[in-house]
């Protein structure tokens, strides 16, 4: 019975190691086909993006005030997104909100711009809405946003 005990257990044990392996093998594979997607949506554009170390590729369009809001500010913005074919997947006018309650990407992109500026930021799926996808946004989406910051305060 004990040596069952340790089967088991050393079972249990190597299963969930290798769950955990195939769980961030699949989020790599998914980084890299995002990464691929965004890249040869920008050449086939002719568009000039930065890459950010986060994976968000970013175009400040206009660079606004000097002061950039924080991940505790309160910001008031107007965006649109799309998929990177161009359909629209939302668009909000003055919404008003902490930063830290927008997806990963955008608390990221925001504050690279003051009031009064524009960005364009594409997403690879995990800073946005990932594997789980969100109401009618298919997991796993590219999305293309373009944000206003209208006015903050920290």
């Amino acid at each position: 019975m004990k040596r069952y005990f340790i089967l088991v257990t050393l079972l249990i044990v190597g299963l969930s190691s290798c769950q955990k392996y195939t769980i961030s093998g699949l989020a790599a594979t998914q980084a890299s086909a995002d990464d691929a997607k965004i890249q040869a949506y920008i050449a086939a554009n002719k568009l000039t993006f930065t890459k950010d170390p986060s994976g968000i590729y970013y175009q400040i369009v206009t660079p606004g005030t000097a002061s950039h809001p924080t991940t505790s500010s309160s910001v008031k913005v107007t965006y649109t997104s799309t998929y990177l074919n161009g359909v629209s997947v939302g668009k909000l006018d003055g919404y008003t909100a902490q930063l830290s309650s927008f997806v990963k990407a955008l608390q990221i992109a925001i504050p690279k711009i003051g009031t009064g500026g524009r960005i364009i930021v594409i997403t690879p799926s995990a800073l946005v809405y990932g594997s789980a996808g969100a109401g009618d946004i298919p997991a796993n989406s590219v999305l293309n946003y373009t944000v206003d910051l209208n006015g903050f305060s920290n």
